[in-house]
């Protein structure tokens, strides 16, 4: 089964793994208000209403605080952190 909610783009940082599932993203932008360190910007990947997703510009500002998955409102960010 394969549908756009499934597409993702992932990157490996420092601290963490960021997924995004573009398929669920819809473009609101909270993430990158809420982001501390103002490591997310908007990607060239087009979400589920055809508007840009995002992704962490510099990978290696982004600390894993998790700040951008929590205020996703569509659960569209996960942040792993590693050890």
């Amino acid at each position: 089964m394969t549908t756009s909610a499934y597409k993702m783009l992932q990157v490996d940082t420092k601290k963490a793994v960021f997924t995004l599932f573009t398929g669920l993203c819809k473009g609101c932008g909270l993430c990158t208000q809420k982001c501390p360190v103002k490591t997310l910007d908007w990607s060239e990947t087009l979400g589920v209403y055809g508007t840009p997703a995002v992704q962490p510009k510099n990978a290696d500002d982004c600390t894993g605080c998790g700040m951008c998955a929590m205020v996703c409102p569509d659960c569209a960010i996960t942040i792993e952190r590693k050890k």
